[in-house]
């Protein structure tokens, strides 16, 4: 088959390494409008089900990833000045950058033709879709191949109403930490967890009177980045917020949004990854359903032959309940953080029972044991006890992992 993907990020490219991997015939290409190297991301995070997927399909990526990530273990609630509350459990993140660099090794190395600083044109005069079997659409939430028939895919955005900024800092962060302060124009937060060995992400999150009030619309990215380094200084501890590229304008506000999508496929066009489905930067899920996507559609691809819409209604079969699924728990949490500052001048919720809501905000925890399991953790003794069971039951899964990748079985 003749394939084309547009757009190289981690669902474009890991689709063209595992189709490649299935049948080395087809001859797949992947244009990106950006140059290789770049990337206009932080860290992202993930758990454990992304990298039991990952060896279960190709074992050679997985293990660079796996090598290349950080663990975090807790989380932390920091209030003003208030005592701090902990949430048990762990996480995995890595810089976007270095996964991008994983994976285009990888495709390389298997034969995917990749093209960098190539815009593709219009779908029915460019004469890269010319020859075109199939054609996926895995260019991000903004996806112009999306965009130019919106009424078929029956594309549709939520919009947040708090801003948020994806940031840097080098801060090392251990656990993961949210971090609040009450500002004389109200309430602004961070969301802070492991990049690298040197910096941290920091996504920066409020409502809109705070950033209308605190001037965050008006200031230069110097003085922005200045702004909020004062208001957190008590967790950055002398440390600098940096932008994503040094010396460059890229301190802005942006809305959480969710695309949905009614199709997603039409032709022999096939959305995957942020093109297809967007949920909520608060949940981490972003990567782990392009990751998701990429399998589902090899997978259609490699049972259905040249039979291109029947490939496309499987894996629009396959990922939709997933989908629906994680988009309900990503709205759960997206509105629940809109009520932060109500919940936070609340003179009774107390750190403890925040956080408790906090992590119930997707809904689905509800077990009335999990309430006695988060007071237990706030005891110092027995938090150290669940973070060494949390240790050794992480450390099992690196283990069956290394035995037989697919011992888990594939997961979203």
């Amino acid at each position: 088959m003749e394939i084309v993907c547009v757009g190289g990020g981690p669902s474009g490219l890991y689709f063209a390494i595992l189709t490649k991997l299935h049948n080395p015939e087809h001859r797949i290409r992947v244009f990106e409008r950006g140059p290789e190297g770049v990337t206009y991301g932080w860290g992202f995070a993930f758990w454990d089900e992304m990298l039991t997927n990952l060896h279960t399909n190709d074992p050679v990526t997985a293990t660079q990833i796996e090598a290349a990530c950080g663990v975090w273990d807790g989380i932390e609630v920091h209030i003003a000045d208030r005592p701090r509350a902990y949430l048990g459990g762990y996480g995995l993140s890595m810089s976007r950058l270095r996964m991008l660099d994983i994976l285009v090794t990888r495709a390389r190395e298997l034969g995917v033709e990749l093209n960098f600083e190539h815009e593709v044109g219009d779908l029915h005069s460019d004469p890269v879709f010319a020859d075109a079997d199939l054609v996926v659409a895995s260019d991000g939430i903004n996806s112009g191949l999306r965009g130019a028939d919106p009424a078929t895919f029956g594309t549709t955005v939520d919009v947040g109403r708090n801003y948020y900024m994806w940031l840097g800092t080098e801060k090392l962060f251990g656990p993961f930490q949210y971090v609040f302060e009450r500002t004389e124009a109200g309430w602004i937060w961070l969301h802070c967890y492991y990049l690298d060995a040197r910096r941290s992400t920091c996504v920066v999150e409020c409502p809109p009177e705070t950033w209308h009030g605190l001037g965050l619309d008006q200031l230069g990215p110097t003085e922005c980045l200045k702004t909020l380094e004062g208001i957190f200084h008590r967790q950055l501890d002398g440390h600098r917020l940096i932008s994503q590229l040094d010396e460059s304008c890229t301190v802005t506000g942006e809305h959480g949004k969710q695309v949905r999508n009614a199709r997603w496929y039409s032709g022999n066009i096939a959305l995957i990854g942020d093109a297809a489905h967007t949920t909520h930067f608060s949940i981490g899920s972003g990567t782990r359903l392009a990751i998701g996507d990429a399998v589902a559609l090899a997978e259609a691809v490699n049972s259905h032959g040249d039979d291109v819409p029947a490939a496309l209604r499987a894996y629009d079969a396959a990922r939709r309940p997933v989908i629906d699924h994680v988009q309900q728990e990503a709205a759960n949490s997206m509105r629940f953080l809109e009520r932060v500052p109500e919940m936070l001048d609340d003179p009774e919720m107390d750190p403890v029972q925040f956080a408790y809501a906090a992590s119930r905000r997707l809904g689905n925890r509800t077990a009335r044991w999990r309430y006695y399991m988060h007071l237990a953790t706030q005891i110092s003794m027995l938090r150290a006890a669940r973070g060494k069971l949390t240790t050794a039951r992480r450390m099992r899964r690196v283990r069956q992992r290394a035995k037989s990748p697919a011992l888990a079985g594939r997961t979203s």
